[in-house]
């Protein structure tokens, strides 16, 4: 099936949900805030602090015989703030995604985030954490709500960054973490299970990843993250699958701090 063979409006629907699951359930299965995190033990003199490296990302996101490009960007400024954009367009659907925060240490400080989907069919949320407020302004279906504001609690995108930044500090997977999102009119609880190493194919070569799963309440639902530590965590690969129908997004290009990743021959 191609996209032509669609009518316009199923097509944008189909498209919208495709790009609505890669951009959020998919590689939300990541959710981070490290609650239930035990700090790691670390001998100061020895162990050297990770901090987060601007990449530029590229990803094909497939669904029902549709498929789109993902460009996915981070950049930081000389005061170590983060701006973190997710972007891509077929035909009238488009979708963008912008999470801010800061840095501190080995935890992200959220600050705003903004999803919109337009063309036919228009979504918008919002997020802020307004500094010095003890509630969390969202958005969802073009009505306010208060969610109650917790250190650990972080937005749709700015969660994938943590597990990230957690990871290059602490390289040690944990057989399960439980991480907060505010995502719509509450803020959600996941947990993401460790399943093992898994070495994947790519464009760039053959690379060795983390592959984890996030533990869903309904049996119909499973969703997988891939991620490599040889491109400072970076996400190689989801799948998440949802009453029979399988979206996929797959990592095709990238740099890190503008050098591009590169892998093995086999």
């Amino acid at each position: 099936m191609t996209v032509t063979d669609i009518r316009p409006s199923l097509r944008h629907k189909a498209l919208a949900a495709s790009l609505f699951v890669a951009a959020g359930l998919l590689i939300g299965s990541a959710q981070a805030a490290e609650a239930e995190k035990a700090p790691a033990q670390h001998d100061d003199a020895k162990h050297e602090h990770r901090t987060l490296t601007p990449y530029d990302a590229v990803y094909k996101t497939s669904t029902s015989g549709l498929s789109i490009k993902l460009h996915r960007s981070l950049s930081l400024d000389e005061n170590g703030d983060c701006r973190l954009t997710s972007d891509g367009k077929l035909l009238v659907a488009g979708i963008s995604e912008v999470s801010v925060f800061s840095l501190e240490g080995d935890l992200i400080q959220p600050r705003s985030y903004v999803y919109q989907l337009s063309g036919p069919v228009s979504r918008r949320r919002e997020v802020h954490f307004d500094e010095g407020s003890n509630v969390i302004r969202s958005l969802y279906k073009k009505e306010w709500y208060e969610l109650p504001k917790t250190g650990d609690t972080l937005d749709r995108m700015s969660q994938q960054e943590q597990l990230r930044l957690s990871l290059l500090n602490d390289p040690t997977p944990r057989d399960d973490m439980l991480f907060h999102v505010a995502d719509g009119r509450k803020v959600k609880e996941y947990r993401l299970v460790y399943k093992g190493e898994e070495r994947l194919e790519t464009p760039m070569g053959w690379v060795d990843t983390l592959h984890f799963e996030r533990d869903h309440d309904d049996p119909e639902r499973t969703s997988g993250v891939w991620i490599a530590p040889r491109w400072d965590y970076l996400m190689v690969r989801t799948v998440h699958i949802d009453d029979g129908k399988t979206t996929e997004a797959n990592l095709i290009s990238a740099t890190l701090d503008g050098k591009p990743v590169s892998g093995t021959s086999s």
